[in-house]
């Protein structure tokens, strides 16, 4: 009789049983970082207030207007693409704090601009700042927090996101009607929608404040050889019973299984156009998360209600309730994402969305009487629209992030996720750019596009994508 040698077990790692002393002052830390989120979620929706303002001041078309409210998403994309190597580089602060000074700088360049291209200009520098946040965001979080906490904590980015928007859209509405009403009506020498973009500093500046209050990842000072002060940000974050010596141990491993993760890394072994398969599971989960339309919702939500009808002020408020939707929505998922895992949640969002995006492409499929849609589907259409947010919030705005802060092995993590967030801001572009377009087509019929989109995303995630939940980083790959 043979025996069979069995391969040793590896030991359990600590960090999947790590508890913080402190667990305020780790939220602080992750909401501290996840400002950068709410600058996204602020500078995405408080142009949807300037949409129409933008387009009578200098007189444009909707294919122009488009590509003013897109172009930003050029800039994100190319923010997203680089971030990962700089932050390897100088540090996930450093970054944080280079953000934070382009988007002080773009606020006040959009808010006084002397040209349309001028406009153009500031809203890529700010949205190369937003693509930066949006890797540098999640990777900080991911890397920061107890795997235990790791998707709450992880939910923050996203929660952050909504509650930018939220406080955009009131920020807007408490502008418009202080210029009773009108987007161009004067304040204190500024138009309203020259105001609705510069109020932005403010929150950009709190956000480089904060920056300077918070650690440095752990793995980035070891990886620049600065163990003690990696052990005193690990006892902070994962509390003081964890074997510190066995935790640096434990990541320095994986660090050496690793090297400096390049663009290269992600190709498959002896190709140099083949990704891996895990790359493009992410920049799937990227691309499905914008395809739905979500943007669409909070760039020309005002637009859209007023082209069917609906007065401004009133399409101002109906933007804003669908940001509180989207609170309502996401704070369901920071509940639920270490409960019933990311998949699930996944998988009820798309099916959600699919169904509130067929119900809003009936409605709009009505023909419009005096300007207005009929009583019926006017209903149906507000009330599908604030589902397809809920749906959308609780689902795949929350899990999107989380994934791409766990799913990646440490050697490709911070490249592969600038690879996917950068493949999320040029689908969030293409959205974003041919809306007006498609809705002079056909607004029915671009919302079918985008429930076919909800639809396709539910076999993807059934195939494709894996559980995450409750894994070490070090155990990923």
């Amino acid at each position: 009789m043979t025996s069979t040698a069995q391969a040793p077990t590896p030991p359990p790692s600590e960090g999947r049983a790590a508890h913080p002393d402190h667990l305020g002052h780790v939220i602080f830390i992750t909401a501290s970082a996840a400002m950068g989120g709410f600058l996204f979620g602020y500078d995405s929706s408080v142009i949807n207030g300037a949409v129409e303002a933008i387009r009578d001041r200098y007189d444009i078309g909707s294919g122009t207007l488009a590509q003013v409210i897109a172009i930003a998403l050029i800039g994100c994309a190319i923010g997203a693409a680089t971030a990962g190597r700089i932050a390897d580089r100088i540090g996930r602060i450093r970054c944080m704090q280079i953000a934070a000074v382009l988007f002080s700088v773009s606020a006040v360049g959009s808010a006084l601009p002397f040209a349309l291209w001028d406009l153009a200009f500031w809203r890529v520098v700010g949205g190369f700042a937003i693509g930066m946040a949006s890797v540098i965001g999640p990777a900080y979080i991911a890397e920061v927090a107890p795997a235990a906490y790791r998707g709450r904590l992880g939910s923050f980015q996203q929660a952050a996101i909504v509650i930018g928007i939220a406080i955009s859209q009131l920020v807007n509405y408490g502008i418009l009607q202080l210029a009773d009403g009108d987007q161009r009506g004067e304040i204190g020498g500024l138009e309203a929608w020259q105001w609705m973009l510069g109020v932005m500093v403010v929150p950009a500046v709190l956000y480089g404040l904060l920056s300077f209050a918070i650690p440095e990842s752990p793995r980035f000072l070891i990886s620049v050889g600065r163990k003690d002060r990696a052990k005193e940000v690990l006892a902070e974050v994962e509390g003081h019973g964890v074997d510190l010596d066995h935790r640096v141990a434990e990541i320095e491993r994986a660090m050496r299984r690793e090297h400096k993760s390049t663009f290269k890394d992600l190709f498959a072994a002896g190709s140099r156009f083949k990704l891996l398969p895990i790359v493009w599971v992410g920049i799937g989960l990227s691309v499905f998360q914008q395809l739905v339309g979500i943007n669409v919702a909070f760039y020309y939500s005002a637009t859209l209600w007023q082209s069917v009808g609906i007065d401004p002020s009133g399409s101002f408020f109906y933007s804003f309730t669908t940001s509180i939707i989207n609170i309502v929505g996401t704070v369901i998922a920071m509940v639920l994402v270490d409960r019933v895992g990311r998949r699930p949640l996944a998988l009820v969002g798309s099916a959600g969305m699919a169904v509130a995006l067929a119900f809003e492409a009936w409605a709009f499929s009505a023909d419009l009487v005096d300007g207005k849609l009929p009583e019926t589907q006017g209903v149906v259409a507000l009330v599908a629209a604030h589902v397809f947010v809920l749906f959308f919030a609780l689902s795949w705005g929350v899990v999107v992030w989380v994934f791409l802060g766990e799913m990646f092995p440490n050697r490709i993590r911070a490249a592969a996720l600038g690879v996917a967030a950068s493949a999320q801001w040029i689908a969030n572009w293409a959205i974003t750019a041919s809306f007006p377009s498609l809705a002079d087509w056909n607004l029915s019929g671009t919302y079918v596009i985008y429930t076919v989109f909800a639809v396709l995303s539910i076999p993807f995630v059934l195939r494709y994508v894996k559980e995450t939940k409750g894994k070490a980083l070090e155990e990923m790959g």
